[in-house]
């Protein structure tokens, strides 16, 4: 079944071109221009996903997220044009699903809409009759693929969808090295352009997000010049 997909957003340039590049890969398409709006809409008609923007009038997509997470589970990703860690925090501690910066690509939109729809599903289809992906134990490192949960030493460790998959193919073979491409490979689609120095980016903010939990944290290393790794467990 086509999904639809919530645009929540006061910049209605944004709201347009992403409409028609998610109507053209096959997508319904529902547009809000403010926060208070879309709260409404997604109550009133619930698609399969939303994007939020986070700074909005009436109503910021913060509080958008924190009521609608009072009645629905509701995937959601955050559009922000604010390079500020706490808000990515707090939106994910709320309950988004990822988070991508403004500008972006809309390629890469797409595809993070899809893998979000994807884990979505997973979830809803996690019944006991199908088999799941098993949880991944490293150590002090916990990965449940399908409720989307990371534990380090028992400290819930929250991450976007791609800082997910990122750390999921480091710890699949602790001790392996993992150059940039192989880990946009498993982060990205492969019809996804994205720099290599992206994958910098999430490394330094997984260890950021890992030594709030745990300061003396080090298990992914950095091999100069060759790429990633996981610490041997």
């Amino acid at each position: 079944m086509t999904a639809t997909i919530a645009l929540v957003d006061d910049d209605r340039n944004i709201l347009a071109s992403v409409q028609i590049a998610l109507e053209a890969e096959g997508f319904k398409v529902r547009t809000y221009s403010d926060g208070a709006a879309g709260l409404a809409g997604l109550m009133r008609e619930p698609p399969d996903l939303a994007v939020l923007d986070i700074k909005m009038p009436r109503m910021d997509g913060m509080e958008v997220l924190r009521r609608l997470r009072q009645e629905s589970a509701l995937p959601v990703i955050f559009l922000t044009s604010r390079d500020d860690e706490v808000d990515e925090m707090l939106g994910l501690k709320l309950g988004a699903d990822d988070y991508i910066r403004k500008p972006f690509s809309q390629r890469l939109l797409i595809e993070r809409i899809r893998a979000v729809l994807r884990r979505a599903e997973a979830r809803g289809d996690d019944d006991g009759s199908n088999p799941r992906e098993p949880v991944m134990v490293r150590g002090d490192l916990i990965l449940d693929p399908v409720r989307h949960m990371c534990t380090w030493k028992s400290h819930e460790v929250v991450l976007t969808v791609t800082e997910f998959l990122i750390l999921k193919a480091l710890a699949q073979r602790p001790g392996h090295v993992k150059n940039r491409d192989q880990l946009m490979d498993a982060a990205y689609d492969d019809q996804v352009y994205v720099d290599d120095r992206t994958i910098d980016s999430h490394i330094k903010r997984l260890r950021k997000k890992f030594k709030l939990v745990d300061a003396d944290f080090g298990a992914i290393e950095t091999l100069y010049g060759v790429g990633y790794r996981y610490g041997e467990a």
